[in-house]
């Protein structure tokens, strides 16, 4: 019984055994190879309607975030209890919108977990096969099918409203989300971001907007811009 409780105490206790600095600065350079491949391949091949660009550039810390706490507690049963006690009191908020942007930030973190444990040879062979995937989709569906823009419409409010607006971004557009809205006595100005399938598109909802509204101005930018 005393040589079952002893051997207990030895595996909650703190291991001696040091992280090799040069495995860890070799997986340092690998992680960040691979995030920045991983961000330019979001940036491009996603087809989320937020700012891809602002983003795609937290994938490189989340990554490298997480194989340094793996890299720390994978030799010690206590600092990984510890760091289970630590999450449970922090609560990490993001304002995730779409499925896409998550599964990106999991690849991100699957990629640290793994070069945390130097597992480099399995986790390299894993990102060439995604991006392998990846890529081949976005070629295969038309690489110049959807753009990102900020839609900026200004109108008189005696001859325009918001709903008429949402109306016909959503029969030109499909998808698009709100991001500024103001009104007075004389104008009404709303900002949308929106997913642009076909430059046409664009031509066609212009003339909409007119139909309705003899003054209204309206202007379209580049995401990738801001």
């Amino acid at each position: 019984m005393n040589d079952r409780w002893g051997l207990f105490q030895k595996f909650l206790i703190t291991q001696e055994e040091q992280v090799s600095i040069n495995d860890f600065l070799v997986n340092s350079l690998v992680i960040i190879v691979l995030a920045i491949i991983l961000e330019y391949t979001y940036i491009v091949v996603a087809r989320t309607i937020s700012n891809r660009k602002q983003f795609a550039g937290t994938f490189l810390l989340i990554a490298f975030t997480t194989m340094l706490i793996i890299s720390i507690v994978k030799t010690s049963l206590a600092l990984s209890l510890g760091l289970v006690g630590a999450l449970s009191i922090v609560r990490f908020r993001a304002a995730i919108k779409e499925p896409e942007e998550l599964s990106y930030i999991f690849f991100a973190i699957a990629l640290g977990l793994g070069l945390g444990a130097n597992q480099t040879i399995i986790i390299i062979i894993a990102f060439v096969v995604a991006m392998v995937m990846l890529w081949t989709r976005y070629f295969i569906s038309g690489k110049s099918k959807h753009q990102n823009l900020y839609l900026n419409i200004s109108a008189n409010t005696s001859e325009v409203q918001l709903s008429q607006i949402i109306e016909i971004v959503k029969r030109e557009f499909g998808k698009y989300q709100l991001k500024r809205y103001d009104e007075n006595n004389q104008i009404i100005e709303a900002s949308f971001m929106i997913d642009s399938p076909k430059p046409e598109n664009l031509q066609s909802f212009t003339k909409s907007i007119s139909k309705i509204g003899k003054d209204t101005r309206v202007s379209f930018i580049e995401s990738k811009s801001f």
